[in-house]
This record gives C-alpha cells, structure tokens and sequence, in this order.
C-alpha cells in the first residue's frame, strides 16, 4: 500500500497518463470509439476508481490550455466574406435554430421546473453540435464542395449564436452585471486590433516568428477574462481567434494556414487533458439511476427532433428531400464540447439537480457515438481539429 501511495505521488504518474491519453484512445478508434469518450471515461476511472490526480492544478492547466486552442482554432476558421455572401440563408436558418432553442427551453421550463435562465442553458446544452466533430467528419461523409460549404457555414452559424446566447444567459442575473459584463467584452474586443497592431508593427520586427506565441498568450489572457466574467474561457479564446481571422489583411501570418497548422498541433498536446479533467470532475452521483433515465429521455427524445428538424431546413432551404438531409443531420448529433461546458456552469452557478446534469452528461457522451456507428464512419479525433481546405470559387458562391 505504501509502494502505491508513492507510485502516485511521483513523476511516473504523469508517465503513465500520457501513454493512456495519446496512445490508448487511438488504439481504441478502431472500435469507432472516439478519443474524447475514452478521455473522459479515463479520467472518470482515474478519479472515482483510483482517486488519482483529485485537486491537482497541473491537469487544470493544462486542460485550459486544452480548451483555449480549441476554440481559437474555432475563431480562426471563420471566413466572414463566406457568411456574408449567402446572410439571407443563413439568417433563415439562425432564425430556425432559434425556434427550435425556444422550444426546448419551454420544455425545459416545463418538465424540470426550472427558471427561464437555466432552461435556456439546459436547451443549448442539448441543440448546439460540436463544431470540430463536423468539420472532422466531412470528408468522411462524402460531401461534394457545395454540401461541404453549407455544412461549415452552418456549423459555424450555430457556434456563434450559442456563445452570444450563452454569454447573455449566464450575465443576465442583474441589468448591471448584464451591462458590466458587456462593456468589459466590447471593450476586450475593442482593444484585441489594437493589441495586434502594436505587435505587429513594435514587437514582431525585434522578435522574428513569434506570431504563434502572442496570439496564444493573447487568447490565454482574453479566456481567463472571461471566465472572470462566469462564462468559461471558450468565450475570450474565441474572441481572440474571430479577432486575429479579421486582422488576417495587416499580418496575414496571423491567420494564414501555418498559423492553423501550429494552433492545430497546440490543441492535438493538450485537448485530451480537457476531456481527462472533465472526467475527473464527475463522480458515481452523476450516473445514478434518475440521471440515466433523464439521458435517456433526452436521447429518445432530442436525437430524433433534431434529426427532423436539420432535415426539414434543409427541405426549405435547399429543396432537398427530408430524408437526404437527416443523413447530414446524423453528422451534426454530437454536443460533447458544448454540453460539458454548459452542464459544468448549470451544476456550479444554479444548482441544477443530479438527475440534470447526470441526464446531459449520458446525452452527450451517447450521442457522440453515434455517426461512428450509424454512418460507419471513422469516429473524427477531438484532439486534432481539421483544417477545412479553402474552398472553390464554386463553393464560395454556393453553386
């Protein structure tokens, strides 16, 4: 016993957990098990079966490191001339998101009980789709250059409207701290072009390819500002992304492939440790009886509802049959990032109930397996977001 108390008290520890997050799950894949499902139950085995890494700031660290490459990876891969060249279909299809997150929320209201703030949560928790999940996947399914196009722009539709819905959300509490926390995050926005400029005509003539670095330390910085807001570090980190992707024309080292590539190999290191730390942080409570029947409520429930209604968009929209469309709807069921972040802030900030919380955690970690084994297709590795090619000058225009 005493030989075990040192084994996890030393370095080798650390040994061992980076041999079964960077090798273990990609041995696994071959199963279409995703690398992010074997993270989390990892950690779940490392901290309700081992009571290993419980409390420890180093895992934390570098889980926000995780997190923080994620989605300034996210920010970065937004084209605004794309959004703006088809805003008439995408507004349509906002505008049906919208509906569809309305609805879901007076459900919540309704079933659960809750105040109109946590159903809205608990309604973006189960709709908004893992943005890296799709992207990952469209070459998997096939698409030609326009199905690919529209995927990705809705993709990054959806992930725009969920952060603002989210930051609204979480500061609405009070007017003040609604108008507080808005004027510290347009002030951040604000002053993100003038932090770039300055690098880029002060530092970056004295300090030679250091772009990576400050933008990384930048999105560090704007991600801990807005987790001091009490909307998670995904919010700044994208900003910061959204920032530099628009500054691309002044330093086109700042958003260009290479910086990709770079952020790319940054959150391959460092994702697996967010879904670890992730899984830390749950405990058998979560897996209790009332919390796999209200997963499963939410997966007989929420699957087949957005499976119809991506289909019935797209009939709309594209003249597509319902049919057709839900195949790409299969590929947009997985909410594993945006359900752990979101049921995190419902467990900490309004005390939702085990059932809850236990509920989304089942939903997300079921409904990410299934385009693996229903399309059949390789399950896309989370720690390693795909860099989409640029499009055609067809798929620019959509036709």
């Amino acid at each position: 016993m005493e030989s075990l108390d040192q084994f996890k008290n030393s370095e080798l520890i650390y040994i061992v957990l980076l041999f079964a997050l960077f090798v273990l799950p990609r041995f696994l894949q071959r199963f279409r098990l995703p690398s992010a499902i074997t993270c989390v139950f990892l950690g779940l085995g490392a901290g309700v079966g081992l009571s290993l890494f419980a409390h420890d700031n180093t895992i934390g660290l570098l889980a926000t490191f995780g997190i923080v490459a994620l989605f300034l990876f996210a920010g970065l891969e937004i084209n605004f001339s794309e959004l703006r060249s088809h805003a008439l279909v995408l507004l349509q299809y906002v505008v049906f998101h919208l509906i569809g997150l309305a609805a879901v929320s007076y459900g919540a209201m309704l079933v659960f009980d809750l105040a109109i703030r946590p159903a809205v949560l608990v309604a973006l928790a189960l709709m908004t789709p893992s943005a890296g999940f799709i992207l990952d996947s469209l070459k998997a399914l096939h698409l030609d250059e326009r199905e690919r196009f529209w995927v990705r722009t809705k993709v990054i539709s959806i992930e725009l409207i969920a952060l603002a819905a989210l930051f609204a959300v979480v500061q609405s509490a009070s007017a003040t701290r609604f108008s507080v926390s808005l004027l510290v995050l347009v002030l951040l926005i604000a002053i993100l072009p003038l932090l770039l400029k300055f690098f880029a005509k002060v530092l970056l003539p004295y300090a030679p390819r250091s772009e990576f670095a400050f933008l990384l330390m930048l999105a560090v910085v704007c991600a801990f500002v807005t987790r001091e807001l009490g909307v998670y570090y995904l919010v700044g980190a994208f900003v910061c992304g959204v920032a530099a992707q628009r500054f691309r024309e002044e330093l086109p080292a700042m958003a260009s492939e290479q910086m990709l590539h770079a952020v790319e190999l940054f959150a391959s290191v460092f994702v697996p440790f967010y879904f670890f730390n992730a899984g830390l942080h749950l405990g058998r409570d979560d897996f209790s009886m009332n919390a796999l029947i209200t997963g499963a409520g939410f997966l007989v429930v929420m699957v087949p509802v957005r499976l119809l209604w991506i289909g019935l968009h797209r009939k709309i929209a594209l003249k597509e049959s319902i049919a057709g469309g839900m195949r790409i709807g299969v590929a947009m069921i997985p909410t594993l990032v945006f359900t752990l972040v979101i049921a995190g802030i419902l467990r900490d900030k309004f005390e939702v109930s085990g059932a809850i919380f236990g509920g989304l955690i089942i939903y997300t970690l079921v409904n990410t397996l299934i385009p693996g084994f229903v399309l059949r297709i390789p399950p896309p590795a989370f720690d390693a977001p795909h860099i989409s090619p640029a499009p055609t000058e067809g798929a620019e225009t959509g036709k």
